[in-house]
């Protein structure tokens, strides 16, 4: 019991973690998501201010790296399937991350030959520089995105069918419904369609779903059951 009860405070640390550090990640870098025109020289100059950036995703990508690996356990006893769809998401998701940090520190790269080239020379590294820019967004979109909405379909639907249940249904009712609504979000923006503001649903639910772990933890009758 007091084993379960440490695994739900972990996983709501790390649930934490991992919401906070990409928030806490556009102070440093900010910058980079509106592409201003001398981006290339600002990360130049700034280059110990974007390296707290690549920590701050790198902790973020070990938290999210951590979820699944903590929660597989106790999963696996209601649905192993979907526990090992999960984990498989998550670990995609967090190496998402991992290729996002190394195209912001080939970033760092760039932006110093940038700067030592001379104006004859910088369209070339400003094309590299917007091409990272443009693929680092596209692989955020495609794991943190759409591969973290699904995670958090499977992950809710596992918490929802759980007998007895794990959490609270109107807690993972919640989460399902915001991770639905997240994978429709990205889906709709394919079309033009922009209802970002949905994304306060599973943001706001993951927080609660972290708080709720941390102080009740599962239900230990739940959690107990034999695989």
């Amino acid at each position: 019991m007091n084993s379960e009860k440490m695994t739900a405070r972990i996983v709501g640390g790390l649930f934490i973690t991992a919401s906070a550090a990409p928030i806490l990640t556009i102070l440093p870098v900010g910058f980079l998501i509106d592409q201003v025109p001398d981006y290339l020289t600002k990360v130049a100059e700034n280059e110990a201010q974007v390296m707290i950036g690549v920590l701050l995703e790198l902790l973020w990508g070990l938290a999210v790296f951590g979820v699944p690996v903590m929660l597989y356990p106790i999963l696996k006893k209601h649905n192993e399937s979907g526990a090992i769809g999960f984990l498989g998401l998550r670990v995609i998701e967090s190496i998402s991350t991992m290729i996002g940090i190394t195209m912001l520190l080939a970033l760092v790269t760039v932006s110093q030959e940038f700067v030592n080239a001379g104006a004859a020379d910088t369209s070339t590294y400003q094309i590299l520089g917007d091409f990272l820019l443009t693929a680092r967004d596209w692989v955020y979109i495609v794991g943190p995105g759409i591969i973290f909405a699904i995670s958090a379909v499977v992950l809710n639907y596992i918490l929802l069918q759980s007998q007895p249940l794990l959490v609270p249904r109107w807690l993972s009712g919640w989460g399902f419904i915001g991770g639905t609504a997240m994978l429709a979000v990205y889906i709709l923006q394919l079309f033009g369609i922009d209802l970002e503001f949905l994304f306060v649903l599973i943001a706001v639910q993951e927080m609660a779903f972290a708080v709720w772990l941390i102080v009740k933890g599962f239900n230990t009758t739940a959690s107990a059951i034999e695989s």
